[in-house]
């Protein structure tokens, strides 16, 4: 058993495409010590385990609620999935009632846990967790757009043919149709997206930005209808946010958070970029955007409001 000096918990709440993807990339990045998964069928934590000796020290538990007492981090995948044709706002009643459910098991026996919410529709479920959890805003958060940033600075790279790593882009705003990529502020390594474009034969005009923009935003239902759901790379996004909460790395992150009174922004969680550390949302960075931008930001949250409000 790792020592509890040095112990780092993640449990897992749901064991479906998402959270096996979770777990597999998390055991692979040596970021804890203890993996808790909780799921109906106990039996998928054998898989995992079999593979420590080929990975290193890891202890891998399964089983109930009662995992959740000494944890550190609670990541909420489980929920229905979204089929092919479905928004991930058609699944917010069933997922609603599945988080409250997850959400009170977690807390009775858990202190005061950073929960990260996944299950779709991200954002709503992010808000309804933080109220059924009566925790710090700061320590209910939502994946929220640290996926949909990444394909944006994927789809830049490949368009400009240089390093992702390099790419600096953000989309804010809701985790599904709405969202928002902020163009006024793409860059690679400091250099204005607009300069740096033409530099490698693109012209950064409103055709490239408009079909960059539905790339991005119709990633996921592409894959779900190529291969019926995604889960590798949001296992990766989920990895991002843990090495920053154990690191206390400070991490720029489009996470969901609560967003009334940013922006002139109703109560609702979206994606803004926060600065992530040990104790979760540290900062919420209000930076200026172009009018556009906020303006559709703006929307994005309308859409979001309109949605939650439908559960009253």
């Amino acid at each position: 058993m790792a020592s509890e000096v040095y112990k780092k918990k993640v449990v897992i709440v749901g064991m479906g495409n998402v959270g096996s993807a979770f777990a597999y990339a998390l055991m692979n990045k040596h970021l804890v010590t203890d993996i808790g998964l909780v799921d109906i069928d106990a039996q998928k934590a054998e898989d995992l385990r079999h593979g420590l000796p080929l990975v290193g020290p890891l202890n891998i538990e399964a089983g109930g609620y009662e995992h959740c007492a000494d944890a550190d981090i609670v990541v909420v995948t489980a929920g229905a999935g979204q089929k092919p044709g479905q928004t991930r706002l058609d699944l917010l009643k069933t997922n609603v009632r599945i988080t409250k459910e997850i959400v009170a098991s977690v807390m009775e026996y858990a202190d005061e846990p950073l929960i990260v919410m996944t299950t779709n529709p991200v954002d709503i479920l992010t808000l309804v967790a933080l109220e059924v959890s009566g925790l710090p805003e700061g320590r209910v958060i939502g994946s929220g757009t640290v996926l949909d940033s990444s394909r944006f600075r994927m789809a830049l790279a490949q368009a400009c043919d240089v390093d992702p790593r390099g790419v600096h882009a953000q989309v804010l705003g809701e985790h599904g149709d709405s969202e928002v990529p902020i163009w006024s502020r793409a860059n690679v390594s400091g250099i204005p997206l607009s300069d740096f474009g033409p530099m490698r034969g693109v012209a950064v005009d409103q055709a490239f930005m408009e079909r960059i923009g539905t790339e991005v935003r119709r990633a996921a239902y592409e894959i779900i209808e190529r291969k019926g759901s995604t889960a590798y790379a949001i296992g990766l996004a989920l990895c991002r946010i843990v090495e920053a909460v154990f690191k206390n790395q400070r991490s720029v992150l489009t996470v969901s958070t609560l967003a009334e009174g940013r922006y002139g922004l109703p109560h609702i969680c979206l994606s803004l970029p926060c600065v992530v550390g040990a104790n979760g949302v540290q900062t919420v960075v209000e930076y200026a955007l172009a009018p556009e931008e906020l303006e559709a930001l703006r929307r994005s949250a309308e859409v979001l409001r309109e949605s939650y409000a439908r559960l009253a």
